[in-house]
């Protein structure tokens, strides 16, 4: 790959890592101001930003772009990486099929959603139509009967950020 290339594709992972960040600074003040639109609009940025990492580092299309398995080589990012998997980001960016589909795969007597609340996620009581939910004390994002850890994914963002540093003029 072309020093020029590499250099970019870092410096886009530490934008892309900067912005996560930003936007979970924007969660914690939205959450303490119950600024529901800002909270939502902050977790959608940090799983849009990860998913951007993500799409360098693992494309889609492998053997078409070959840079992913030479960039976590020179950055030596395992390949289990927290943001290897774009599940959370696909969710909310298709959101609209996993409506579609939840409602034609069984009927649906209640419907939560974008949830901000202290919910212990493994509660039995929880409810099943609960979509979207965000436990702001564990910094846990919830869609459903899957879970992320925020923090995890903004640790990793934050790791892989300061090895990119050395290739890049940020």
């Amino acid at each position: 790959m072309n020093p020029l290339v590499e250099m970019i594709f870092m410096s886009e992972i530490v934008l892309q890592s900067k912005i996560a960040h930003s936007a979970a600074d924007r969660l914690k003040a939205a959450y303490e101001s119950s600024d529901r639109i800002e909270a939502w609009s902050s977790i959608q940025s940090i799983l849009i930003a990860a998913g951007n990492v993500s799409k360098i580092l693992w494309p889609s299309n492998k053997k078409k772009y070959k840079r992913g398995e030479k960039l976590r080589g020179l950055l030596k990012i395992e390949e289990s990486n927290i943001l290897s998997d774009r599940t959370f980001r696909n969710h909310f960016e298709h959101y609209d099929e996993r409506i579609e589909d939840l409602f034609e795969k069984q009927s649906v007597g209640s419907y939560r959603d974008l949830a901000l609340s202290l919910i212990h996620i493994s509660e039995p009581t929880r409810p099943r139509s609960e979509n979207r939910a965000y436990n702001p004390v564990k910094n846990i994002l919830i869609f459903r009967d899957e879970t992320i850890d925020i923090g995890a994914v903004l640790k990793a963002l934050e790791e892989i950020q300061l090895k990119c540093r050395p290739y890049t003029m940020m």
